[in-house]
């Protein structure tokens, strides 16, 4: 027996019994001691399964029963889960004992994981490392208004950055910042608007602009040109160009980065997080230029005035940079651009097929289905009442089927929307494209039906969406 499972055994914990004894009750403990609003709506809707064990681009319940994964955890799962690489990096990292978060020392794993992801952004010079894709564009934020000595920071309308309070100010769905007030003094824009954009760079006090290459919500993307004619302007006018890369970024949308689609773009500070993490420990990081860090971290009086307790740590940049050797080797961009490119053009045609299907759109693997108002008049009547209730619930009738009959996971793409978002796995291919459109295909033709089960199910979240008002 090792000295440390001799600690363990003089400790008493045990983590596999502890589990074995207690994880029948998962609902009701996040009822009594978490956000007792989760297990009420995984509850209401069907949703509260018991999934015991994962593995790459699936999940496995409490009766063996496998499910397709099209969420990625809201992207964080990009190589799926549990990937052998990134497990045994994690394994060495711990074993290797590391004298870790001393402070007042300079590791090499942080050092090597800058230079990693530098190599994918050529143009930018320096890592800032903290621990989320909010913490990322925080440290974004604060560094773009030191660095200009400007107060302002416009954002798009529909964007999503985060929801801490720095975040939260440029965060343009009003559901999350509701009740949150007073936040930072920043202005939105609607993406694509240059007009918008130049009239408010003309006041003189914009420190940056922070843009979502394609935005989660709703998945839409900048329209062409958009983003070089924007760095033109906000560096005219002394300002900085921020690319929220946190979701679209690692190869999502079919290259390294969302805004390497249109030549010549290149972001002053680029933030990402989620799939750097490798599914396991939280990291998040703000690219930037060196004149930037240079200007926030101008002396040595200053060399922790900005800085994250756990920021650098030694799990999160072994998970990094497994995760980026794994991308390389395993050739994953590409398979996000072909495998994407497969699943967007199954989809669309579809379209002609089903009145209620309108649109299918994104980049790689980042896909939005939208439905709208049918043509038929018996559909449309079905339309009208669901949309008197409350706008989303036929994207809702949609994804709660494909989970509860087909057993693939996905998520309506936001509150409001009648638009579901696929963001599954970037190391998906052709039989997970294969079930989906499948699944999808027999959703819509009972949606379409007139009397199908769907509609049923569609009754109740009516009555569910007028009794919460």
């Amino acid at each position: 027996m090792t000295a440390a499972e001799q600690q363990q055994r003089r400790s008493g914990f045990d983590l596999g019994k502890l589990l074995a004894e207690r994880a029948s009750e998962r609902y009701d403990l996040h009822t009594r001691h978490l956000n007792h609003q989760l297990p009420r709506m995984l509850h209401t809707i069907g949703f509260d399964k018991v999934y015991e064990r994962a593995e790459g681009a699936y999940f496995w319940d409490d009766e063996g029963q496998d499910y397709l994964d099209m969420l990625a955890g809201f992207g964080v799962m990009g190589l799926g889960r549990h990937h052998p690489v990134v497990r045994k990096a994690l394994h060495d990292v711990l074993d290797a004992d590391l004298a870790d978060l001393t402070r007042f020392d300079c590791q090499p794993l942080p050092g090597l994981l800058a230079e990693r992801l530098l190599t994918h952004a050529p143009h930018l010079d320096r890592v800032f490392f903290g621990n989320s894709g909010t913490e990322a564009v925080e440290t974004a934020l604060k560094f773009a208004r030191y660095a200009t000595r400007k107060p302002r920071v416009l954002y798009c309308a529909h964007a999503f950055h985060g929801l801490t309070t720095g975040s939260l100010s440029v965060n343009g769905e009003d559901g999350f910042r509701k009740g949150f007030d007073p936040l930072l003094p920043d202005t939105p824009i609607e993406l694509g608007d240059l007009d918008a954009l130049e009239r408010e760079l003309a006041r003189g006090d914009v420190a940056g602009f922070v843009v979502e290459p394609i935005q989660g919500k709703g998945v839409h993307e900048a329209p062409p040109g958009f983003l070089r004619a924007a760095q033109e302007l906000l560096h005219r006018h002394k300002a900085l160009l921020i690319a929220d890369e946190v979701q679209t970024g690692l190869g999502r949308t079919g290259d390294f980065f969302a805004y390497s689609h249109e030549d010549g773009v290149e972001p002053d500070l680029v933030c990402v997080a989620k799939a750097l993490s490798g599914g396991y420990v939280p990291v998040g990081a703000t690219l930037g230029k060196d004149w930037i860090f240079k200007k926030v971290y101008s002396s040595m009086d200053r060399v922790l005035v900005h800085s994250a307790s756990f920021g650098s740590n030694a799990q999160a940049m072994a998970a990094g940079l497994a995760v980026l050797a794994v991308m390389e080797d395993e050739e994953v961009v590409a398979n996000a651009r072909r495998t994407g490119e497969l699943l967007r053009d199954r989809l669309a045609a579809l379209v002609d097929r089903y009145e209620m299907l309108h649109d299918v759109r994104g980049r790689g693997l980042m896909i939005g289905i939208e439905f709208g108002r049918p043509s038929s008049l018996g559909l449309r009547g079905r339309w009208t009442m669901l949309q008197a209730a409350r706008k989303g619930l036929f994207a809702q009738m949609v994804v709660v089927p494909l989970l509860r009959r087909h057993r693939i996971l996905t998520q309506v793409s936001g509150d409001h929307l009648e638009v579901i978002k696929l963001i599954p796995p970037l190391i998906i291919g052709e039989r997970e494209v294969d079930r989906f459109v499948e699944a999808f295909t027999a959703v819509m033709d009972d949606a379409h039906d007139g009397g199908g089960l769907i509609w049923d199910f569609g009754r109740t979240l009516v009555k569910q969406a007028v009794a919460g008002r």
